[in-house]
């Protein structure tokens, strides 16, 4: 694709002080030297930028090989801490935003990333966290082309929030959506849930595990097209983040008018999860994950789906949970192991705050 390169002549600035200030947000040369020796020398190494002008200029008629129709998302992440076991908020941000386009169908192309920084962030810790980004988004295939910065005053936010914008392009032929889900259809995870948000509690210090469980923060855009190849029929894909995997599907249930059951023995969770949430009173099927889509999928395609899963390295431990039927509309219900049902409500506020 057509994206103009940073001009070889243009001399990259340094920061030589410890931290940020306030200085650093204020459109001069302070500025221009953090922009440089944070976000320019971690993105150059690895992809483009635009000639650091006021937007990226994409190829409209490349854009147009890959599909039909253009996806676009925005996504801010506050996560707390920063760093954690499986990634960092800069991870985060960039597998967040490519996984809200895929569960679309779209091919993650191009992100932006504006960040508000809060003065006295160490710029080492910037720096980790900008090149942890260039990498993520290299691995996965992915363009950050675009994006901002500002300093706010010590406690005006908390050490860093970071916006990401994503833009794809959808393939033709590919509608995928909760007003398609039908009666009998299967409801599948790709994997162990919960993960995630035990990593973020463990990080914050308010667990004590002795086998430590790490995010599963991932991008998920190829998993999600071995998935459409094996399973054309698909009818909806949802990324099950904040409010883990209840709060999906009670919107897929209440959107498209039907029930939905699923199975507590069949719904994969670490027994270290399990066994904290017990602790702690806390219910594993609302815990946040970042590497875990729920899918819904006609029955003649549950075994191909499945399987198309499980030869993926994020598919592993994918399970079917579940069937979407014709109950009562909008119920989530659950079959648990003690042979009885319980509801599966949507939670009002959230379990845990700045899970992401």
């Amino acid at each position: 694709m057509n994206i103009l390169q940073l001009p070889p002549q243009r001399t990259l600035g340094r920061v030589h002080v410890p931290a940020v200030t306030l200085a650093h947000g204020g459109g001069g040369k302070a500025m221009k030297d953090l922009i440089d020796d944070v976000f320019v020398s971690a993105f150059c190494d690895a992809q483009a930028l635009d000639v650091l002008e006021d937007q990226a200029r994409l190829d409209l008629a490349a854009l147009a090989r890959y599909g039909d129709r253009l996806a676009f998302t925005t996504d801010s992440f506050v996560v707390d801490p920063l760093f954690f076991a499986g990634g960092d908020i800069g991870k985060l941000a960039v597998c967040g935003t490519i996984n809200d386009l895929a569960v679309g169908g779209a091919k993650p192309l191009y992100l932006s990333c504006a960040v508000v920084i809060e003065e006295g962030m160490p710029l080492e810790k910037l720096r980790k966290i900008a090149r942890s980004m260039a990498e993520t988004a290299r691995l996965a295939g992915v363009r950050i082309v675009t994006g901002d910065t500002k300093v706010v005053e010590r406690n005006a936010c908390d050490k860093l929030f970071i916006t990401t914008t994503g833009v794809g392009v959808i393939p033709a032929g590919i509608d995928l959506g909760i007003h398609r889900i039908n009666p009998a259809d299967g409801i599948l995870v790709n994997g162990l849930l919960g993960d995630h948000g035990a990593a973020i509690l463990a990080a914050r210090g308010d667990l004590a595990l002795e086998t430590q469980v790490a995010s599963d923060c991932a991008a998920l855009h190829e998993l999600i097209d071995a998935v459409l190849q094996a399973a054309s029929g698909t009818r909806c894909i949802r990324d099950a983040t904040r409010g883990g995997i209840a709060t999906v599907l009670n919107e897929m249930a209440e959107a498209s008018g039907l029930a939905i059951e699923i199975d507590e023995a069949a719904t994969p969770l670490r027994e270290e999860v399990r066994g904290f949430c017990e602790i702690l009173g806390l219910d594993p099927l609302y815990l946040a994950n970042e590497g875990k889509a729920v899918f819904a999928v006609p029955p003649t395609e549950i075994k191909a789906a499945l399987a198309a899963m499980r030869a993926h390295p994020l598919g592993a431990g994918a399970a079917l949970i579940g069937h979407a039927g014709a109950g009562e509309r909008g119920r989530v219900t659950m079959q648990t192991v003690f042979g009885g049902k319980r509801i599966v409500d949507m939670l009002v506020g959230e379990q845990l705050p700045r899970i992401c």
